[in-house]
């Protein structure tokens, strides 16, 4: 192969290797904005109003059996504009959060 081929043939390697690469990069996601949480007697539950990202709701409660001590709960991961629920222990809420990712 004459040099100047050669040289064609590499440069249009590296021009499709890096078209390719490019073209199957991952999308970027924005992590859940806007998020509120809500609880009823038995559930809690979080809803991110915007993003692309995923949400969590967790919370964490002191158990009415002071032997049982505290208990963690969390819900599904969920695109935005869903609601992630988890069911709520009996007892006292410690903390109610948002997990985002």
């Amino acid at each position: 192969m004459k040099p100047r081929n050669r040289a064609a043939a590499l440069a249009a390697t590296a021009t499709l290797t890096t078209a390719l690469l490019i073209g199957t990069a991952p999308a970027a996601l924005a992590v859940p904005t806007n998020c509120s949480t809500s609880s009823t007697p038995t559930t809690v539950s979080s809803y991110c109003a915007a993003g692309t990202g995923e949400h969590q709701v967790a919370v964490t409660v002191l158990h009415v059996n002071p032997m049982v001590g505290y208990v963690y709960s969390v819900g599904p991961w969920v695109p935005a504009g869903q609601t992630s629920t988890a069911q709520l222990p009996p007892g006292q809420i410690v903390s109610l959060r948002v997990n985002t990712r």
